[in-house]
């Protein structure tokens, strides 16, 4: 069966759900909540819970956030899946690795919070005083995702100024 556009490319997805379910049960069942292992100067392993979003955001708010990023992770991950099925086939390969990478992020983190109410992080890096929120295999693959996706949608803005540029 021939799935329709660029839906194929929702195995990146999965490969982020499953990297990212993996090294969640690798941390959860090797490091005690809390516990931390310096891997290189700026780098360690640091098992926390997250009941909150990105930085944290909402972790205090009672209970209610946890189906509120559930419900929000279920519709946009519908959405990805619906824009992956228009993009044209074979084309804008670099998009469909974009949403495939945030859909893999979304749907990791969705796991945790349905199973637990909170999102398992465990990466930390960190400069002399200054640290970075902890985060995990999901977060890194919405952050480059996010980040392919604005590069490409910048590339995109460029490349129609210049054909009005030279139609003037």
């Amino acid at each position: 069966m021939r799935l329709p556009g660029m839906l194929h490319y929702a195995w990146v997805g999965a490969l982020v759900l499953v990297l990212d379910q993996i090294t969640k049960a690798w941390v959860r069942g090797s490091m005690m909540l809390g516990e931390r292992t310096d891997l290189l100067p700026f780098l360690a392993w640091l098992h926390v819970e997250n009941p909150g979003a990105a930085f944290s955001f909402l972790a205090d708010a009672g209970g209610w956030q946890r189906w509120f990023f559930v419900v929000l992770a279920v519709v946009f991950s519908a959405w990805l899946l619906w824009e992956l099925s228009r993009l044209p086939r074979g084309e804008q390969r670099l998009l469909a690795t974009a949403h495939g990478l945030v859909l893999g992020g979304a749907l990791g983190n969705l796991v945790d919070r349905i199973a637990t109410g909170r999102v398992t992080d465990f990466v930390l890096v960190h400069w002399g005083g200054a640290y970075f929120p902890a985060f995990n295999v999901a977060d890194a693959a919405i952050t480059v995702g996010a980040a392919f996706w604005i590069l490409l949608a910048v590339l995109e803005w460029r490349r129609h100024r210049q054909v009005q540029d030279k139609s003037i």
